[in-house]
């Protein structure tokens, strides 16, 4: 007798999946592009990952095209492409002259990465969406290879900065496994009208990265990393050890959302006030 039951439509979205495949091309490509001492064309291409990676989630939602595959392919490429590859480019560049003490800081950045990732996909849906819980690892992918890519670009000796390039990449590391709170910007609207000043900020934006992308790039990144540390003391006012590292208890989750509540209408009640009558 034929199973009358509908059969279980196991295809998967081609277009969000293809721009995750061509962020994971991009990662390997750094990979490999390192691995011939083509530094800067390696770190670009993980700036490139990043675009597909930011584009790949967007594209599926729009089209409503998600899928438990395209999460799952996601996080895979991720750490292809966030985790692998930026701390191999970095390893290549300037972490290979310390023996020892530079695998080992590479492999920090490749398991913070990859616990960062982990933990996300985990406490999916029951967080603060305006915040991330540690340094996502897209922007700490972005320091590292950042890094690389300004020395290779104004001739830095690599062998020069080795103990700072390794300190940078396990506080990377680090960072991403922490319990400090960076801004998300998923509550932004997107959609919603904005002035025109607005509009010739963004244009000027563009502007200023395109005159050195290698270091706007870095430095934005870099202060956004700082600010994480920086919007989490402010939160909490006392600075205690859970809400640095370790797993966060109800009251600790209940402090941050209150506080953080409270600096948002505060903002929003600063912006009212300002605003001309």
């Amino acid at each position: 007798m034929p199973n009358s039951a509908p059969s279980k439509n196991r295809g998967i979205f081609l277009l969000p999946n293809l721009l995750t495949t061509a962020g994971l091309f991009s990662g390997f490509f750094a990979i490999v592009a390192s691995m011939n001492n083509q530094f800067e064309s390696a770190a670009v291409a993980i700036f490139i990952a990043m675009v597909f990676d930011g584009l790949d989630g967007r594209v599926a939602r729009m089209t409503n095209t998600q899928s438990d595959f395209g999460a799952e392919y996601d996080s895979m490429a991720d750490i292809v492409s966030f985790g692998m590859a930026p701390a191999l480019v970095m390893y290549n560049w300037a972490l290979s002259d310390l023996g020892k003490f530079g695998w080992l800081a590479a492999f920090i950045f490749v398991a913070g990465g990859a616990l960062r990732l982990a933990r996300f996909n985990t406490n999916l849906g029951s967080e603060d969406k305006r915040y991330f819980q540690g340094l996502a690892i897209p922007s700490a992918a972005a320091i590292v290879s950042g890094l690389v890519w300004v020395g290779t670009k104004y001739d830095i000796a690599p062998d020069s900065i080795s103990y700072l390039a390794a300190i940078v990449t396990i506080c990377a590391g680090l960072l991403m496994v922490s319990n400090f709170r960076y801004h998300s910007f998923k509550d932004v609207d997107w959609r919603g009208r904005v002035s025109f000043l607005v509009i010739l900020a963004v244009v000027l934006a563009f502007v200023v990265v395109a005159t050195e992308p290698s270091l706007v790039l870095f430095s934005i990144f870099f202060l956004y990393a700082l600010s994480g540390p920086i919007l989490t003391i402010r939160s909490v006012g006392r600075l205690e050890l859970k809400h640095v590292v370790g797993d966060t208890d109800e009251e600790c989750e209940e402090e941050l959302a209150q506080n953080a509540e409270k600096s948002t209408k505060n903002k929003q009640k600063d912006q009212e006030e300002s605003k001309p009558e």
